[in-house]
């Protein structure tokens, strides 16, 4: 993970992560917060599978990327599409708003994530330093230092 961009996703995924960690674990012990999980056993499970993906995420495993992507888009896909749709409806109330912002970066965290993934993909793959690649990449330098390692007349007694 060389880009900015990329320790920036990383980083507000864990941050987003630790804060519905939190809000869970608040809405569990019955103290009110922010948002109300809407299925609590989804949200465990949640949880556990966004902290693994996150972790691999940052080894730039698209596999990991891409089950984010759907758990939550499983997860907070419906929430949000019902939201908008009371939005349009006209139901829409002020206690509802902190819901829709965090399904909102439930959904735009792991799009980031995947795109991340997928167009730094090739740069991990075949990376190129001009610090290390004249000597690695060179074959005429491996050329010269084998015809000279050949050449060596040192006697043993």
């Amino acid at each position: 993970m060389k880009n900015f961009s990329s320790w920036l996703i990383a980083m507000f995924a864990f941050m987003f992560w630790g804060f519905r960690l939190v809000g869970t674990t608040l809405y569990s012990i019955g103290i009110d917060f922010m948002f109300v999980p809407s299925n609590m056993t989804m949200e465990i499970a949640l949880l556990f599978i966004t902290f693994i993906c996150i972790c691999f995420f940052i080894k730039r495993k698209l596999l990991a990327s891409t089950i984010y992507l759907f758990a939550h888009f499983l997860y907070y896909g419906p929430a949000f599409y019902g939201n908008m749709m009371s939005i349009i409806d006209g139901t829409f109330d002020s206690s509802m708003a902190m819901t829709v912002l965090f399904n909102f970066f439930g959904l735009i965290l792991p799009i980031a994530a995947e795109f991340d993934v997928l167009l730094d993909k090739g740069r991990k793959l075949n990376p190129t330093d001009k610090k290390t690649d004249w000597f690695y990449k060179n074959k005429d330098y491996d050329r010269k230092l084998d015809e000279r390692a050949d050449k060596n007349n040192y006697r043993t007694l």
